[in-house]
């Protein structure tokens, strides 16, 4: 069996110099945010953050000293090329949490209009949801530049509540990506595509949002302040960031943490 192209392992390139991020506010009203599924169980969206926000925060990242990834690929891993900038910031991370209202709507938010029960919740997000990651990534793509096809792998943590509290073993089940650009801001391509009748992560037939027939590629388009969630490890749908064809895509990246 073939080897599946997947995330590359973080390297040692991790600062632990937290910048001086701008404050998350204005705040979107809760009102304007839903959890909706662009594949049930498996990919989720919902607006998050206010376009001036998002406008502050690409002005900001510009100025962090961003990587470029190198080039060429290493073997059994997808062909990346984009600017990085990746930090460990729990206080970051927390805040990104509660006060963009993301927590909110995770911990007790309706998906597609749909309340959960306690239960239908922990399986949704494979367990009791802690946050978010402390490792917080910044991702610029520029024109010609794109993420292969790939996997995106679980990572066993120690999570953080950014707040001084205890660290509780946790292990990442979600992807979340916060998109800052758009065509609103000149960007053309980027978009993000899954393939839901391609094998999982995990060996399994279909990913676990459904039966995935007939679905074809699933595509999660840019939009300013958008967050989009997908399933990682072993139910993670194979995925692509597409080339971008004009201007510059700026993401978020962190992960969903569970207790474990």
């Amino acid at each position: 069996m073939p080897l599946k192209p997947k995330t590359a392992p973080p390297k040692k390139t991790t600062t632990n110099t937290a910048p001086d991020w701008p404050p998350l506010h204005p705040a979107l009203a809760p009102q304007k945010q839903r959890l909706t599924s662009l594949l049930p169980s498996a990919i989720l969206t919902t607006p998050l953050l206010l376009p001036p926000l998002c406008a502050t925060y690409r002005s900001f990242l510009a100025t962090l000293p961003l990587t470029t990834t190198p080039f060429p690929k290493k073997r059994d891993h997808a062909l990346r090329v984009n600017d990085r900038f990746s930090v460990s910031d729990a206080t970051f991370a927390s805040r990104l949490w509660h006060d963009t209202g993301l927590a909110n709507l995770v911990q007790s938010g309706a998906v597609d209009g749909e309340d959960l029960t306690a239960e239908d919740r922990a399986e949704l997000w494979g367990g009791e949801v802690l946050g978010l990651n402390s490792n917080v990534r910044i991702y610029r793509y520029r024109e010609g530049q794109f993420f292969d096809r790939h996997y995106d792998e679980e990572n066993l943590v120690t999570f953080e509540d950014g707040k001084g509290g205890e660290k509780v073993r946790g292990r990442t089940t979600w992807t979340l990506l916060v998109y800052l650009s758009g065509r609103e801001t000149g960007c053309e391509g980027g978009a993000t595509v899954f393939w839901p009748d391609e094998e999982s992560a995990g060996g399994f037939g279909k990913g676990k949002g459904g039966d995935g027939d007939g679905q074809g590629e699933v595509v999660a388009e840019m939009e300013v302040g958008l967050a989009l969630l997908h399933r990682h490890g072993r139910e993670c749908l194979l995925h692509e960031g597409r080339e971008v064809k004009r201007g510059e895509k700026w993401v978020i990246r962190s992960d969903l943490v569970v207790r474990r």
